[in-house]
């Protein structure tokens, strides 16, 4: 198997050039906003970026742009589309010598968990059985962030949503589990895949490192603690997101030439609850009472999800 070099092990050693400008109008403490700085670092400016509805519309919004790179925004279903189209003219023209290598550019999605496990889900599994050379990013905060926080595929069980609060009849909030988008990408044997958090810029920084040099379809899933949705002081945005990893929520994780390797595994997992209760959109779950068979449940996934691991 091919081993992929690991380019930083300090802080100190990641790029210091910013790749977004400060200021956009994306909220205060926005994870995914974090986790695409510290991406597109590594990715330099010969970017293009096609941006599908969603939160991140506003961080480019015309005539003003935070990036250096190209930017394209689309519908929510578009963003692959369009990368199809970009990367296609791309290499007409290189064929064509109309264009050097040096003009050629990096084609990356930009879409929230929305588009990525819904309405885009099937032009991106074409993308996939094609192998388009992309990059996809994922900004994942749970829900239709950007249209009021209602319920999407990527809401975790027993969280709270514009459209599936906790009510007499419906206790528990979202009633299904998180879709596995990780595993969805992994069954069309894509090129890289690998979850990402902006509490580990490390091993986000060294992920992006890597998969700069390689070719075909490759995606960013990136945890994206929202201070606006979720409920929490957009101070404590890393605190959560580092929840996240210690309590086994989220797998810190790899997929490349048919493996998966978890690259960050807390040494000893905490309780899930101690990132359920830094929430509001969670607090239904111990006030007026604890619900007791819910968290427990929340806590029975997480188990089973690292029994084979531990």
């Amino acid at each position: 198997m091919t081993t992929l070099e690991t380019h930083y092990k300090k802080i100190k050693d990641l790029h210091h050039e910013e790749a977004v400008a400060p200021g956009t109008g994306l909220c205060a403490g926005c994870g995914g906003l974090e986790g695409l700085r510290l991406g597109l670092k590594e990715l330099g400016n010969d970017v293009l970026i096609c941006n599908a509805a969603g939160c991140f519309t506003l961080l480019s919004v015309y005539p003003f742009t935070p990036l250096k790179g190209s930017w394209l925004y689309t519908t929510m279903g578009g963003p692959v589309p369009a990368a199809q189209g970009v990367r296609d003219a791309l290499d007409i023209q290189l064929s064509r010598k109309t264009l050097t290598e040096d003009d050629n550019l990096s084609i990356v999605v930009v879409a929230g968990d929305g588009s990525s496990n819904d309405i885009g889900l099937g032009a991106t599994s074409a993308a996939l059985h094609r192998k388009l050379d992309f990059i996809y990013f994922c900004y994942d905060n749970e829900a239709y962030g950007n249209t009021g926080f209602q319920l999407s595929a990527s809401s975790p069980y027993g969280s709270s949503t514009q459209t599936t609060p906790s009510v007499k009849f419906h206790p528990v909030g979202a009633e299904l589990n998180k879709k596995n988008l990780f595993d969805i990408w992994r069954a069309q044997e894509p090129t890289y895949i690998a979850t990402v958090s902006p509490r580990e810029p490390i091993d986000l920084s060294n992920k992006f490192a890597k998969a700069k040099n390689l070719v075909g379809p490759r995606m960013f899933i990136c945890m994206s603690p929202c201070p606006t949705g979720w409920g929490f002081n957009p101070k404590d945005t890393q605190l959560i997101a580092k929840l996240a990893v210690d309590t086994g929520i989220f797998p810190i994780k790899e997929y490349f030439e048919g493996k998966v390797i978890h690259t960050k595994q807390p040494r000893r997992r905490l309780p899930v609850e101690k990132f359920l209760e830094t929430q509001k959109r969670f607090s239904h779950l111990f006030e007026p009472e604890r619900k007791s068979d819910v968290i427990e449940q929340i806590q029975k996934t997480v188990d089973k999800y690292w029994e084979p691991y531990e």
